[in-house]
């Protein structure tokens, strides 16, 4: 008997050691060499890649990006603008009417896979490599790749010339290897929306005309040899003619970005934990005050979001003009800069704070991009309402607002739709940024913030340089809270189910008011109200979900009454106040529930709404 016992001991250690240890992501080391002709915008490189398999599975195939090939007449990225019933007005048609020199490409001129010549074809954005021998397990390939791009007109996040005629954002710019994981290949080809990327190091050198200043991803390793604002030392080198080679380091990162031009101003700004943020930016009449003013709201930024979600761990980061709007890479951002001072703040912070969710907390942008973009949105309010001092209620009320306005849209789609896949842009983005910022906002109200946030950095702890998947996420919320959220996650992410709870009947009970509440939407949720007295004084009640299998804790003052069955339409209670001493009764006095009918949520003394049914 002894001895089975301590052959199940020990196999429950096996078992829950396995379950530890399952997770595995692949791994990549680049090595780049390109040279860029600002002449003729066009690029030819020389592409070092070691790949290693950390899967269980045996690959016989490697896959490519090559997003610049998006961007020709034709392309997926064209027909689906040219389709959709709203455009992103950033890509229109403009993609169809490009000319021969302003299109983008890359061409493979030379591939070897460990020495020896591969086979490879080219379809749209994607290139596949038949490997010769399968790559096993835990076993690794070296990539050699001499390829040339042309730059082509920036229209949507990369490209040349942009809007404030920044010459070069150089973004998606390389042959980027394709991310294979629990859920196998991410073969998507480039339509303009998400990305998810291998992690790894980057090792780049960028040779280009030496008039010109660059900044991006990575560590400079020559900064007194290019000079322009990087040596910290203040000793610039002589000027020079003709090119200059960059040479960058990235570690631990999943991708890799740069932009340039000769007319960059650059300015370096050290936090006091020894941080540096650089920015590049086309000084003008405008930008000189509102670039030189968003650099100390830069560092409080960081300082913010490093005591509430996590320390951010590189070195440095970079904020620079350029792109179409703002778009977040690996330590830097490419912004627009141009616009107000409120809007370049806004914008600094949203894409910064993509540092953690996505430089971070790698979750596939496109099958998740509510764990992208709401993540960071939810963070977004929670900063902007510490940095000006506002101390809002509820600070994601406007993501509520938003959401509201298509939660009963008929074209509404489940938050678990592929972010290509999204009949309408309008609906993508008000279900990724808006009701994404809902679902985290309301799962703080569902657990409490007591639990919240420490899960928050909990996650952020246990998952930075991996790839979470909302599973993931959902297990650190449980192990904090000790509650079960299938329920939650299921019917929020998964259907377009709304929620909306009224105060049916109000009337004269034995002992005091019984109170009737109605769950009219088909989304449940916990319930909190506030009774008003008419002396002024206030009560507070909460309801948690059975389905939760535990309350939340709630201030001493507050009572926490039987838990409500999702089964049941109907919850009655009986307050011990006589129905004479109560003014208002009102739910979700929090503000944090996204109730599609906020008017029969309340009671007031007197409505025509109360029912006197007598006992």
């Amino acid at each position: 008997m002894k001895r089975i016992g301590f052959l199940l001991v020990l196999l429950i250690v096996i078992v829950s050691g396995y379950g530890q240890s399952c997770y595995w992501q692949q791994r990549v080391e680049y090595k780049m060499d390109v040279e860029l002709d600002v002449k003729t915008h066009r690029m030819k490189g020389i592409q070092e890649v070691k790949y290693y398999n950390n899967s269980p599975d045996t690959l016989n195939k490697i896959y490519y990006h090559l997003y610049f090939n998006a961007f020709q007449p034709g392309s997926m990225m064209d027909a689906r603008s040219r389709s959709i019933s709203d455009p992103d007005s950033r890509i229109g048609s403009r993609i169809v009417r490009l000319k021969d020199d302003e299109i983008g490409y890359h061409k493979v001129d030379k591939l070897s896979i460990n020495g020896s010549s591969a086979k490879y074809s080219i379809d749209g954005t994607l290139m596949t490599i038949e490997l010769k021998e399968p790559l096993a397990p835990n076993s690794s390939i070296d990539i050699e790749m001499k390829f040339n791009s042309q730059v082509p007109k920036q229209i949507r996040r990369s490209g040349r010339n942009n809007m404030e005629n920044v010459d070069y954002t150089m973004t998606q710019w390389y042959p980027k290897i394709a991310e294979y994981d629990r859920d196998g290949w991410m073969t998507d080809e480039y339509i303009g929306r998400e990305f998810h990327g291998v992690w790894g190091d980057f090792d780049v050198k960028l040779t280009l005309d030496a008039n010109y200043v660059v900044g991006g991803t990575g560590y400079l390793q020559n900064p007194e040899e290019v000079g322009h604002g990087y040596p910290l030392n203040g000793k610039e080198p002589q000027l020079t003619t003709g090119d200059l080679t960059w040479h960058f380091k990235a570690p631990n990162v999943h991708d890799f970005a740069w932009a340039a031009d000769p007319d960059y101003t650059h300015d370096v700004r050290i936090m006091k934990n020894g941080m540096e943020l650089h920015f590049l930016y086309i000084k003008d009449s405008v930008t000189e005050n509102n670039w030189k003013n968003l650099q100390p709201y830069t560092e409080k930024n960081f300082n913010i979001m490093n005591a509430t979600f996590g320390e951010y761990p590189y070195k440095q980061y970079s904020v620079i003009q350029g792109g179409d709007g703002g778009m977040e890479y690996p330590m830097a951002t490419m912004i627009t800069g141009k616009g107000s001072f409120g809007g370049l703040v806004s914008v600094m912070v949203h894409e910064s704070i993509h540092s953690w969710y996505y430089g971070l907390l790698a979750t596939n942008e496109a099958k998740y991009p509510w764990m992208d973009e709401g993540f960071t949105q939810f963070a977004q309010y929670h900063v902007l309402d510490s940095l000006y001092n506002r101390h809002l209620l509820n600070p994601t009320a406007r993501a509520y607002g938003r959401y509201l306005m298509i939660a009963n849209d008929p074209n509404a789609e489940p938050l678990t739709t592929h972010a290509d896949f999204y009949h309408k842009n309008r609906i993508y983005g008000t279900n990724s940024y808006y009701k994404g910022t809902v679902f985290l906002k309301q799962l703080e109200y569902i657990i409490g913030r007591d639990n919240f946030y420490p899960a928050m950095r909990s996650y952020f702890n246990e998952w930075s340089y991996k790839h979470p998947t909302p599973t993931d996420f959902k297990r650190v919320m449980e192990k904090q809270s000790g509650m079960n959220l299938d329920w939650y996650f299921q019917q929020f992410l998964g259907t377009t189910k709304t929620i909306d709870y009224s105060i049916d009947e109000v009337v004269p009970g034995k002992k005091g008011t019984r109170v009737i509440l109605k769950r009219e939407g088909h989304m449940p949720m916990p319930v909190e109200f506030k009774v008003v007295m008419t002396d002024g004084s206030t009560k507070f009640y909460y309801i948690p979900l059975r389905a939760m299998r535990m309350a939340k804790n709630v201030a001493e003052d507050w009572e926490t009454l039987a838990p409500w069955p999702w089964t049941h339409p109907y919850y009655e209670v009986e307050l011990s106040d006589s129905f004479e001493s109560i003014e208002v009764i009102s739910l979700d006095p929090s503000m944090r529930v996204a109730d599609t009918d906020l008017k029969n949520g309340v009671y007031k003394k007197g409505d025509q709404k109360v029912i006197f049914k007598g006992d």
